[in-house]
């Protein structure tokens, strides 16, 4: 599809150029204006740009009402003097002068609208500043990165602001009601993600590709079980089937694992994100113990499920003596910390599955967009903003690593949902 655009739009930049170069010396004293200095770049294209737009607009009407002719009227259409008018472009809008028509017979209704126009209006100057927003410009400082036109019609701050909570509100519904039965989720990845002063959870998942896809958003923090089970709830009334086996890989809170149990169901893995066990765990210890731990457990995540969970298990014992809390930091959950091994995947995909890191590039990215806001004055802006910069980067997410592996996984998970089934049966 881009690919299909960006060809269009060089046919048609082509195509200009050729009539320029035809009309090259009527270009002449334009060029000799501008090595004059009498006029700096920026200018020259915006008036020309105007002078275009206004030309483009009187062929129009012409095609409507013919030429123009002093002192007689068209049949049917006729020429009714000019008007003040403004073009939006990507970037601001532009004060033009258009003229009017008007239908012979009068009456309501009789102003005829010029077709270049109405063509012309349909650019929303509102998304291209949303956009420029999300390129990295405050709104305080967008009107000095518009061009400074002498005769442009001014665009505020407080114009900026409120277009883009006008877009961002309607990207944020947007995403809200977007459909997943037709995306074959394998992964799904549960975190939480500070933003300013607000906590929210973000549900990811990786299609049978290997394609991320931010699935939803839920303001609260992975402790709290309502959050998690209304964002799991929201995920199934908008097509991710529990009846599908998929692995949560989720950052270790047990209300994550029970909201995951009770909107989907026990026929789906659940692989507790190595990365926070390591921080929880060197989080109570004291600093000269830290990098023995840390050691200790990336040897034992390589490790069969068996030996690996032995390992831990030793290593744990012997921090009971001096570092209880440690100990019991270690042991908690541990089982679950092996389920992509017990899974048997190759090792690449154990390294993608085993922590939620995944989220890690999209949230990069939406930090990136979002640097200059200083200010978060609610919950639902921090939602709109999410939602904008997850939408607006997703064709920049790569595949997860591995992911010409995920057969396994699919097979994988099949087996377990079998399994599962016998159990409950049995």
């Amino acid at each position: 599809m881009k690919k299909r655009v960006q060809k269009e739009q060089q046919k048609n930049k082509q195509a200009i150029q050729e009539i320029l170069e035809k009309n090259g010396e009527e270009l002449q004293p334009l060029l000799q204006v501008l090595k004059a200095g009498r006029i700096v770049m920026n200018e020259l294209v915006h008036y020309a740009g105007q002078a275009l737009i206004e030309s483009l607009l009187q062929i129009s009407a012409e095609e409507l009402a013919g030429k123009k002719q002093r002192g007689k009227r068209g049949e049917g259409i006729y020429w009714h003097g000019q008007q003040a008018g403004v073009v939006h472009l990507q970037e601001r809008k532009i004060p033009v002068t258009r003229p009017r028509l008007r239908r012979k017979e009068g009456g309501r209704g009789a102003e005829m609208e010029i077709p270049a126009c109405r063509e012309m209006q349909k650019t929303d100057v509102g998304t291209h500043m949303l956009a420029s927003l999300l390129r990295g410009v405050s709104t305080r400082k967008y009107e000095e990165v518009l061009p400074r036109m002498a005769e442009s019609v001014g665009i505020s701050k407080s114009s900026v602001s409120r277009n883009a909570v006008r877009i961002s509100e309607k990207r944020l519904r947007e995403f809200a009601e977007r459909r997943w039965e037709e995306i074959p989720l394998l992964v799904i990845y549960l975190d939480g993600v500070r933003v300013g002063d607000y906590q929210v959870l973000v549900a990811l998942g990786v299609d049978k590709k290997g394609q991320k896809h931010v699935l939803g958003l839920r303001e609260g923090t992975t402790e709290n079980a309502e959050v998690v089970k209304a964002l799991l709830s929201d995920l199934v009334e908008r097509g991710v089937s529990p009846s599908q086996p998929k692995l949560f890989v989720v950052d270790g809170s047990k209300a994550l694992r029970k909201g995951i149990l009770e909107v989907f169901g026990t026929k789906h893995p659940i692989q507790r994100c190595r990365l926070h066990k390591e921080r929880n765990v060197v989080g109570h210890l004291p600093e000269k113990e830290q990098s023995h731990t840390r050691w200790i457990l990336q040897a034992a995540w390589k490790c069969e499920a068996t030996k690996g969970i032995a390992k831990i298990e030793e290593h744990a014992e012997w921090l009971e003596k001096k570092y209880p809390s440690a100990a019991a930091s270690l042991l908690e959950g541990l089982e679950e910390m092996f389920t992509v091994k017990r899974l048997q995947l190759s090792p690449s995909l154990c390294r993608s599955l085993g922590t939620t890191n995944i989220i890690e590039n999209p949230n990069s990215l939406m930090r990136r967009r979002t640097r200059n806001v200083t200010c978060w004055k609610d919950g639902t802006m921090v939602m709109r903003w999410m939602a904008t910069t997850y939408m607006d980067s997703e064709d920049h997410f790569h595949r997860i690593g591995g992911y010409k592996d995920l057969w396994m996984l699919e097979a994988a998970l099949q087996a377990y949902a079998d399994n599962a089934i016998l159990e409950k049966v049995a």
